[in-house]
Order: C-alpha cells, then structure tokens, then sequence
C-alpha cells in the first residue's frame, strides 16, 4: 500500500481546510488514520476510520472539530479540520493497516503504511 497526503496549506485560526491521502496497491480492507506531529513534539494520533467507514474514532483533541471520512472508490481517505487552532499546526500523516480495526488503536506502530506528511499551518 502507497499513501500520498496532500491539501495542507496555510490557513486563519477559525478557519477550516480538507487534506487528502490517496491510496494505491492493496487497499482493501485497510482501516486508516492521521497522525500529526507539532515542531519539537512527538508525532500523536488524530483519527482513525474502519475500511467500510461505519466506525470513525477521535482524539480529545480533536473531537467535534474534525471529521474523518473515505471514498472507497476513489481509494481516498480525507480529514475535514474545521474551528482550526493555532495548536493544530503541524505536518499531517496518514497510514494505513490491514488489521480492520480503530478502537484502541492509536499508537504509530499500530499501522504499518505510512504516507509523506503535508504541513497544515494555522496563524492566529
């Protein structure tokens, strides 16, 4: 599995951005996340989505500000950020695992596909 992330950019603190992560090879059944990772921080979980989409699970963080979704026919998981932050600056990454499950797992070693970050930057 491949995983492309793409859509970051700089953005106004209450402002609202969708980034993208486009996968390829053997997608099926693949539950997917996002992790960031602020400057100087360890990367940290954001959201993870099952492979049908039903089941999506959050980070405190993030909750009721960030939705999670896929379109499996387009092979395309995507994160809406709305109410941004200044503290939700940071590169995003997406990864992917063949194991079909989000509950309880938010750890970066839970997943074994990994993308290449794009940055979102949020001015206050």
């Amino acid at each position: 599995v491949q995983l492309q992330a793409s859509g970051g950019g700089l953005v106004q603190a209450g402002g609202s951005l969708r980034i993208s992560c486009a996968a390829s090879g053997r997608t099926f059944s693949t539950s997917m996340s996002w992790f960031r990772q602020a400057p100087g921080k360890d990367r940290e979980y954001v959201a993870a989505i099952s492979w049908n989409g039903w089941i999506t699970k959050y980070a405190d963080s993030v909750k009721g500000r960030f939705t999670i979704s896929r379109d499996n026919t387009k092979n395309t998981v995507y994160l809406q950020m709305n109410s941004l932050k200044s503290e939700d600056t940071a590169v995003y990454y997406c990864a992917a695992s063949r194991v079909n499950q989000v509950s309880g797992r938010t750890r970066e070693s839970d997943y074994e596909y990994w993308g290449q970050g794009t940055q979102v930057t949020v001015s206050s």
